[in-house]
């Protein structure tokens, strides 16, 4: 190929970089969103026997993870605790981009497994009142993601192929406190410090795009983004168990709302051999993510000494949740819209669970099989995508030793996620198994 021929080829690359730039291609999506969420917007608590109720645990809140469920029932634990919960999660996502893009449909998945929780908790008591202290660490939300897309519009005299990864997690460590109150009512708070230095509170986005002529054998055009995200803040939960009588329970929580220290770093990267050398370009700012208040309250009602129910019902406010860069523009996380432009409405969890034990008192165990249902929305502009689940659970506590529980958990979401690419008829289903093993110790 000549050369006056081939620099034609790269000025027609390099045109359409600059008259169709990647933001125009994907809208107010997630390629120019600075958080994306792929996992439940609404982590409320952790463990398998909580887990397998459907995560209707706010009234229960009975074990050593009733510090990130209601630390007003930590108080409930008589003896001091060792847990450890593990969870592996699959998630599959079928996407599609309508009549116009079918080439970019196509299915995606992720696989992981880590830890989950894990926690100490001490019981004791002082001036006649029965209280508790624990320390604990919780991963809360999975930012991971992997994605390619191939856009070939009719319009445009290239083809655009995409490869887009985020990976990294927020987690918190907790230091609880609950105290009996009257022996039918108990407070409790734990304060969760969330800081890159002490657990993963990060995330990097990682955006590839291949851009080359169509019909015309030339070296393509390579434009590579990465962003890294390092995160930090304190926040409390508030929380309250009331027994009102021998069989009815009612919990309440808040999730107090906080500011969270943002630093963003960048680089992009322009390269192709017509290019005499490759484009670089870095930056570091501090900016902040305003995180939402969230509150729960939930009633249990137990049947018998072997069989009980629960119900929780949780709220987020997501209206609240704000990025504001270094120059104070403020930004919706959940679509990249500026927060005068954007639309996104809070989500209400409603939870079901049941749990019903087989006591064997003369061998000194207990084998509990559980089960629940949830619906369990996820932020979006205008009104909240849609998703449902439900759950089951088994475990085995043996003598005031051990506790061990596994919990199986289903979730999918229909025609969602359509404001992350909202002028491409972007749409996906959604499907996650989560297995979560936790181990609790009474030493």
């Amino acid at each position: 190929m000549s050369t006056k021929k081939s620099f034609i080829i790269y000025l027609i690359l390099l045109m359409g970089v600059f008259m169709y730039p990647t933001t125009s291609v994907f809208g107010n999506g997630v390629f120019v969103n600075l958080m994306e969420i792929p996992s439940s917007f609404n982590p409320v608590g952790s463990g398998a026997r909580a887990i397998g109720m459907g995560g209707a645990f706010i009234a229960v809140a009975d074990d050593a993870t009733a510090a990130s469920w209601n630390p007003g029932g930590l108080v409930q634990l008589t003896l001091p605790e060792f847990s450890l919960v593990t969870s592996y999660l699959h998630r599959g996502e079928e996407i599609d981009f309508g009549e116009d893009y079918p080439e970019a449909a196509g299915s995606h998945s992720v696989s992981e497994g880590d830890i989950n929780y894990f926690s100490a908790a001490y019981p004791f008591g002082l001036f006649n009142r029965n209280m508790i202290v624990s320390l604990s660490y919780q991963r809360l939300y999975d930012l991971n993601r992997d994605w390619k897309f191939a856009f070939s519009m009719p319009e445009r005299p290239f083809e655009d192929h995409w490869d887009y990864q985020q990976t990294g997690s927020l987690s918190a460590l907790g230091l609880s406190y609950c105290i009996q109150v009257i022996p039918q009512l108990s407070f409790g708070f734990t304060l969760n410090l969330w800081d890159d230095d002490l657990t993963d509170n990060h995330w990097e986005q990682k955006y590839h795009l291949t851009r080359s002529a169509k019909e015309i054998n030339a070296s393509p055009l390579a434009f590579t983004s990465e962003k890294a995200y390092s995160f930090s803040g304190i926040n409390a939960n508030l929380g309250m168990l009331w027994r009102i009588n021998y069989k009815l329970t009612l919990g309440a929580v808040l999730k107090t709302p906080f500011n969270a220290d943002v630093e963003h770093k960048s680089q992009e990267k322009q390269a192709s051999e017509y290019m005499p050398e490759d484009i670089v370009i870095s930056d570091s700012r501090d900016e902040e993510i305003e995180m939402p208040m969230s509150y729960g309250i939930g009633f249990a009602y137990k049947f018998s000494d072997s069989f009980f129910m629960s119900a929780d019902y949780y709220r987020t406010e997501w209206d609240d949740f704000i990025y504001r860069d270094n120059q104070g523009n403020e930004t919706s996380p959940i679509s990249g819209r500026a927060i005068s432009e954007s639309d996104v409405s809070p989500t209400n969890q409603i939870r079901i669970g049941a749990e019903y034990r087989f006591i064997n008192a003369e061998k000194g165990y207990v084998i509990p099989i559980r089960g629940g249902i949830f619906y369990d929305p996820a932020p979006a502009e205008g009104n909240p995508d849609d998703f449902y689940g439900f759950s089951l659970g088994l475990g085995l506590t043996r003598n005031d030793r051990f506790s061990l529980d596994i919990a199986y958990q289903y979730r999918r979401g229909n025609d969602v996620g359509e404001s992350m690419f909202e002028n491409l008829q972007f749409s996906q289903d959604v499907d996650e198994h989560t297995v979560y093993l936790s181990v609790i110790f009474y030493p």
